[in-house]
């Protein structure tokens, strides 16, 4: 459960703000999507990969 602290005569759309900023770095949207549908450890492992190897490539190319 989430708990805004609103101060007296704050406008509903900045505690919505804040609500929101919250309810993001709690990540819970992102675990019920990854829940949503189960991934086996080896694909979760070659994403991993690729997308290392991806950023090496790019790294390599700037510099």
């Amino acid at each position: 459960m989430l708990i805004i602290p609103i101060k007296e005569g704050e406008n509903i759309e900045r505690a919505l703000k804040k609500y929101k900023k919250k309810f993001e770095k709690t990540k819970v949207m992102l675990q019920l999507r990854e829940r949503k549908q189960f991934e086996k450890p080896s694909v979760t492992r070659r994403q991993e990969v690729i997308r290392a190897s991806y950023k090496q490539r790019m790294q390599s190319l700037e510099g």
